[in-house]
């Protein structure tokens, strides 16, 4: 049986139990650590993925995230018992709220400067799902299912869902998953494109290790730099797109591991790729 992320060898950070994070061989685990909540993400938890994140992207020791959960969970949406009391909720509170909290975890998803694999090892809803879903690649266990919870409760999807899926998935399959708030089960997610791979539980962490680590052993600024094209090709035209591929080329080009690239060719040997 493989071990589970949080006892990943490497340096443990002991900073917060409920989200625990090591990171191991280049690889950053970042593990959600409340399973009797289901994995609900609280306002602590929130901050510390997002500085989790943002540590990620400014470490060189650093070239591959994987985001996973303890428990039969992933995560089961936004807690928000631990957030701070603003007394009177006035007009532009809701908003203030969405763009500060949830939009925000998305955006540092996204924004992540190193791949980030989701290892879905339960059930995703809400916020929890895009969570999922904002990271570059989706593994999950064949039990996980995916659920768009918001409409059970008479409220309008956040945390960039509406942005995220009809990306992914088209809008007409997302209003269905959006407008029924039906469970999505893993194989039916990655029949859809939204998951990778589903994969049986008990092999989900090796998976998620094998991937980040064929990540981490890559050429990292080119990673980052195919990763920022591709998250912005569908909010572009095509001089635009063509125009940042170019400016990416070229300043991939001034990074030692592209120098390798060409010259493992060149040489006809394997590249050892050190992520600068």
């Amino acid at each position: 049986m493989p071990s589970s992320p949080e006892d990943a060898p490497g340096s443990a950070d002991p900073l917060d139990s409920s989200v625990l994070h090591a990171t191991d061989n280049g690889v950053s685990w970042i593990t959600l650590n409340r399973p009797e909540a289901m994995n609900a993400v609280t306002w602590d938890q929130r901050e510390r993925l997002i500085a989790l994140l943002a540590r990620a992207s400014a470490d060189p020791a650093v070239r591959a995230v994987v985001l996973t959960a303890t428990g039969r969970g992933f995560c089961a949406g936004a807690d928000l018992r631990g957030a701070p009391s603003t007394g009177d909720r006035i007009p532009g509170d809701v908003a203030r709220t969405i763009r500060l909290g949830a939009q925000r975890l998305i955006a540092a998803v996204l924004d992540c400067e190193k791949p980030v694999i989701a290892a879905v090892n339960g059930t995703a809803a809400g916020i929890g799902a895009h969570l999922a879903f904002a990271c570059d690649l989706v593994l999950a266990a064949d039990s996980a299912k995916f659920i768009e919870v918001f409409v059970r409760r008479g409220l309008v999807p956040d945390g960039g869902g509406a942005y995220l899926l009809p990306r992914l998935i088209g809008p007409r399959r997302t209003k269905e998953l959006m407008f029924f708030g039906d469970a999505l089960p893993a194989a039916e997610a990655e029949r859809l494109g939204l998951v990778n791979r589903a994969v049986p539980a008990e092999e989900l962490t090796a998976t998620a290790r094998a991937w980040s680590q064929r990540l981490a052993d890559g050429p990292t600024r080119a990673l980052a730099l195919t990763k920022q094209l591709v998250n912005a090709s569908l909010d572009a035209d095509r001089a635009t797109a063509f125009a940042t591929e170019a400016m990416a080329q070229e300043i991939n080009m001034t990074t030692r591991d592209a120098v390798e690239g060409v010259a493992s060719f060149v040489e006809r040997r394997a590249p050892k790729y050190r992520g600068l």
